[in-house]
Order: C-alpha cells, then structure tokens, then sequence
C-alpha cells in the first residue's frame, strides 16, 4: 500500500516510498499529481462520474430550485444532509447554524479534517423564479453557477470515491455552507470553526466556487460594513430652519471618507452604497443613515481604514452640532455593524497551495497568478489555516448574481474538470493506491 501525500508543512514531507517499483517523493507535489492522474483506480472514479452524469445534472437541477436566498436556507440544507447521507457519508447532520456536514472516513486519521465544501445560499430574495431553463446544454436559472453546481459536483465526488473504493489517509470534511453571500457574512463558516463540533479540527479548507480547474484563489478580501446614522430633532425646513440637520452630518461624513487616501497595492476601498432617511421634502430629517463598505486584501489596511472611518463619523457630527442650532437637541450618531469579513492569506509554500497548483497543471490545466477575493475561505485563512477557493465546472457562463445567471453543462467541457480537481482534494487527504 502506498499513501501519496498528506496536507502537512512542506518541511515535513520527506519520506520516499517504494510500491511496485513506483518511487514517489513525499516532496514533491509534481510526482504526487503524476501517480494519482496515472492510478487505475482513479480513473475508474473518473469514469464513474461521467456514467452517473445525468443523475448530477438531476441533483444540479433540483438543488437550483430550491429557494435559498439569505437567511432562506432550512430547506436546502436539510435536502442536501439527506443528500450526502444517500451518497455514503457518516454522521451526517445539519449543525446548528444551518451547515449540512458529512464524514468521509480515512484509514489513518490524526482528528483532524480536511474540508470540501460549497455553499448552498444564493444572493435572490424570496419570490424569485429559480426554474432552470434549458438551451442546449446551458442551464440559465438563477445560482446555476453560484454555486450550485459545485453542491452537486460533491456529491459525485462522494459517490464515486465510495463505489469504485477510493482511500484517503486523512478523514474528509464535505459541507454545504450557509451564509456565504451579501448579508450571510460568512456565518455558515464562521461558526464552523468558531463555535461548531468541528472548531479546532479542521487543518486544510476547500471551497468550491463557479469556474473551472486551475481557477485558484489564495487570498481572502476583507470588509467591513457598516450603518452609519445620523439622528436630530428634525422640523419644518422653513420654521425651524437653522436646527441642526442629519443630512448635512451625513453629507459631512461622506465627504471626509471619500477623501481619506488608500494604497493601490495592497488594494484597499472604501464606498457609501445605499442613502436612506427623511420623511418629506419640506422637513428636516430625524434620521439620516448611509450604508458604507470597506475592503482590503491586507488586514493591517483595513484596520488603519477602519479607525480614520471612526474618527470622521464622530467628526461629521460635531462639525454639524457647532454650524447650527441645538437649542432642541444634538446631533448623535450611532454605529451598526452589518458585515464583518476578515482578511488572510494562505501560504504560497504551503502543502495545500503547492500540492493544488501541481496537480492542476499535471492534468492539463494552467493555473494563472492565484487570485483574491470574499470567500468561505477567508475564515481559515484569518485563523491560519490552509485554504483555497478553486473551481471544477466548465468554466463556460456568466451574469452571476443576475436573473439571467447561465452555465454550460456539457460533459465534454465538465468531467476534464472535475477530474482535476478530483485530484487536487485527493492529492490533500493522502490518496491511498494498492
């Protein structure tokens, strides 16, 4: 029996190990992908997931209409726990934050898990129209590609490891995650490794997002968003005119932030997004809020951002309460946090970086300067664990996030890809050959 790999510091893996006159260097990630690609057995997993392609497009199609806007995920991940049950998963389960959790068995666990995950929730509100139409072989239906495919791809990966008898040292996490867009704020995973069953035990973190093999993503965006309100006494814009205004704080305040200066490398934002507030024109306002958004790939940024937004907000309100007339009642402000991602980055010497980047290329597919962006991974990443965001559809599609989201499904373009990514999970969990 021989074991390719294992999801530790490079530093560690030095071993050789002999099997069948196959030498593979524990250390080296290029032969590792070599023998996993060229193993019997693999390949028959990769042709079990093209002979059960029509029942994964069936589960594909079903997972796309189930609702599953924000906060609107109970249905879907109670469907997709019985899911993974059906697929041969062990003590399968939906946590308390709405997380449907399978175990994959290893033959050598260590306690600790390596994930596989996608997320079930898309960004359309409740009452929209999720049919999936079909032109061809393109599926149009809104979170076609974002992400439900990807939910679907788990499951023939389950299926094929457990029915052509695929072994990894390491046990396997494979989730459905909740909350991952907009105002989900990342709480599907935020409470796996925070508060869950599975905090602490998790050492390597997959997410699998829209794309094909070799898209890899190894540094997560952060942000910061808040509600900033502002509150007054209000009155009649005429007869109380000279009373101070939320408007004008408000207006303070997005002047200031929009002159606060941010590096362009590491690349860091600021934005105001939404205005609300007033009750007429011809009145004063009680209430002003913006909602503003902040980001950096660099969570040392983000903070030096976050504490000049502070100091302006407080700021913008003073300013307005020494201009006008307090005589019945003072400008305050008052602060909503309303997202909350962090920044992080995952170690380009890494095992997990290095063992996905070789596999991928081993199986034909480029991988271009890995990107950054808001992800599930972003969590593992800001506590320090591994994690990479990578694809495994055929990367043929478009208009995410919009009604008329597409995705091409056609075999040809799809299996190439989640053979290599196939690859990539086991190259991570220790592949186990005879």
């Amino acid at each position: 029996m021989q074991i390719l790999n294992k999801a530790l510091p490079i530093a560690m893996l030095t071993a050789a190990l002999m099997s069948g006159g196959l030498a593979v260097a524990q250390d080296d990630p290029t032969a590792i992908a070599e023998a996993i690609l060229s193993d019997d057995n693999f390949e028959t997993a990769v042709e079990h997931l093209r002979d059960n392609y029509d029942r994964q497009i069936e589960e594909f199609v079903e997972l796309v209409e189930i609702p599953s806007g924000p906060f609107m995920e109970e249905e879907i991940s109670a469907r997709y726990a019985e899911m993974l049950e059906e697929a041969g998963l062990e003590n399968v389960h939906v946590d308390e934050e709405g997380n449907a959790i399978g175990e994959w068995r290893g033959t050598d666990s260590d306690g600790q898990f390596l994930v596989v995950s996608a997320h079930l929730d898309t960004v359309f509100p409740e009452g929209t129209d999720v049919t999936v139409n079909w032109q061809g072989t393109e599926a149009h239906a809104p979170g076609v590609g974002d992400d439900k495919m990807s939910t679907a791809v788990i499951l023939a990966y389950i299926r094929a490891m457990k029915d052509v008898g695929i072994q990894t040292e390491d046990d396997i996490l494979f989730v459905g995650t909740v909350g991952e867009e907009g105002p989900g704020d990342l709480r599907g995973v935020r409470y796996l490794f925070n508060e869950g069953d599975y905090a602490d035990k998790i050492k390597g973190f997959f997410s699998i997002e829209g794309g094909t093999a070799g898209r890899v993503t190894a540094g997560g965006t952060g942000s910061l968003r808040y509600r900033v309100t502002y509150e007054g006494p209000g009155g009649h814009s005429f007869g109380a005119f000279g009373t101070v205004n939320p408007a004008y704080a408000l207006a303070n305040f997005m002047t200031a932030l929009s002159e606060i200066e941010v590096p362009e490398d590491p690349k860091t934002t600021h934005s105001v997004g939404i205005i609300d507030g007033g009750t007429s024109v011809n009145s004063i306002p009680f209430s002003m809020s913006a909602d503003v958004d902040m980001r950096s790939v660099d969570p040392d940024e983000l903070a030096a951002l976050h504490d000049q937004f502070l100091v302006i907000v407080e700021e913008a309100a003073a300013a307005e309460n020494e201009r006008g007339n307090t005589e019945n009642g003072e400008i305050t402000v008052n602060l909503e946090v309303i997202g909350d991602r962090p920044a992080g980055q995952t170690d380009r010497n890494s095992s997990l970086f290095l063992n996905t980047v070789a596999t991928y290329e081993a199986a034909g597919f480029e991988v271009d300067e890995p990107g950054t962006s808001s992800t599930d991974s972003n969590m593992p990443m800001s506590l320090g664990i591994p994690a990479l965001t990578i694809g495994a559809n055929s990367g043929v599609g478009g208009r995410a996030h919009s009604l008329d989201e597409w995705l091409d499904t056609d075999v040809e373009l799809t299996i190439p890809a989640m053979r290599a990514t196939l690859a990539v999970i086991l190259a991570n969990a220790g592949y186990v050959t005879e």
